[in-house]
């Protein structure tokens, strides 16, 4: 069975697809997912063929938490929190030869870069959060942890519709300071099975994926700050028209029970959740009229949210090339 148009497409979306970037979590309301970010055209669709696919994001977020509410950031709290962050990804997925059959494999890895920008309110320290301290900001740039997923299995249960689980893993290889308001990196490991499904309808022009995934971070060793799990689902519809396609996308982070550690306690598990929701562009060409190009762009605001980050200025452009 060929599903050379359809899978390159989705092997496309697939390299782009295994990100799950910073912002919108726990410690320090900045962690992994960016709610309505991690679903793409196709996303479910494995190639039957062996190919390579090079994928570059960016994704540009400038979030608020009020300076009423207390956030955990580096063994201390913060009162109200402003953030800017740049994070750009470029990823490497290589689709194995393993036949037309049914299940199809591949493997990825992620090399990300971040800029970020950190501006409090005010500064809380001691046991009972009583010493006092005025705001202050803080800029970090640099690489951020690395991403893999060992391991993509793709299903396909028709032409028409497709389905992609993965076991990914973020490395804390990015520099951290507990002491410092931005960081390059979270200085935790998190490891997130993930399920996507698409399904398409040819006839109409038309396109379903969603995409759930859970997140299980270990402790932060430099704060005693233990990330409770996550959980992430994004939904996307796209309405094809010749080359170009325009949809909307739906996300929301839920966290699935309270943060522990010192700072958590104070502030009762700061317990959070969001949802976002936005428009999608996307456009497919060739280069050469041979190597398939994807191109999207969205903006997926937050619509409501707490104790994460509130943007209305999420913005997301990513570009995959397959050869």
């Amino acid at each position: 069975m060929k599903r050379v148009s359809t899978a390159i497409l989705g092997a496309m979306a697939a390299g782009g697809l295994w990100l799950s970037p910073i912002a919108h979590a726990t410690e320090g309301a900045l962690g992994r997912p960016v709610a309505g970010t991690n679903v793409s055209a196709n996303a479910g669709v494995i190639p039957d063929q062996p190919v390579w696919i090079a994928n570059l994001q960016q994704i540009y977020l400038d979030g608020s938490i009020d300076g009423a509410r207390q956030i955990p950031i580096g063994g201390r709290t913060t009162a109200g929190i402003d953030a800017k962050v740049a994070l750009t990804l470029a990823t490497i997925m290589k689709v194995w030869d393993t036949g037309p059959g049914a299940w199809n494999f591949a493997s990825s890895f992620t090399l990300p870069y971040v800029w970020t920008t950190v501006h409090t309110s005010a500064t809380f320290a001691g046991p009972g959060g009583g010493s006092f301290s005025r705001g202050s900001s803080d800029r970090a740039s640099n690489l951020y942890d690395i991403y893999f997923s060992p391991i993509v299995a793709g299903y396909h249960f028709s032409k028409t519709s497709h389905m992609a689980l993965s076991f990914n893993v973020w490395a804390p290889t990015g520099h951290y300071d507990k002491n410092a308001l931005a960081n390059p990196g979270l200085n935790t490991w998190t490891f997130v099975p993930q399920v996507v499904y698409t399904h398409l309808m040819p006839q109409y022009g038309l396109e379903f994926n969603a995409l759930a995934a859970f997140q299980f971070y270990t402790r932060n060793s430099a704060t005693d700050y233990q990330n409770a799990p996550l959980f992430t689902l994004d939904v996307m519809g796209v309405k094809k028209f010749g080359n170009w396609g325009a949809g909307l996308v739906m996300g929301t982070v839920q966290q699935l029970g309270n943060d522990s550690g010192p700072v958590a306690d104070r502030l009762n598990g700061f317990r959070g959740h969001d949802f976002a929701l936005g428009p999608i562009i996307t456009y497919d060409t060739k280069l050469g009229g041979k190597a398939p190009l994807s191109l999207s762009l969205r903006w997926v605001p937050t619509v409501s949210s707490k104790n994460r980050l509130d943007s209305t200025a999420t913005v997301q452009a990513t570009a995959t090339l397959v050869f």
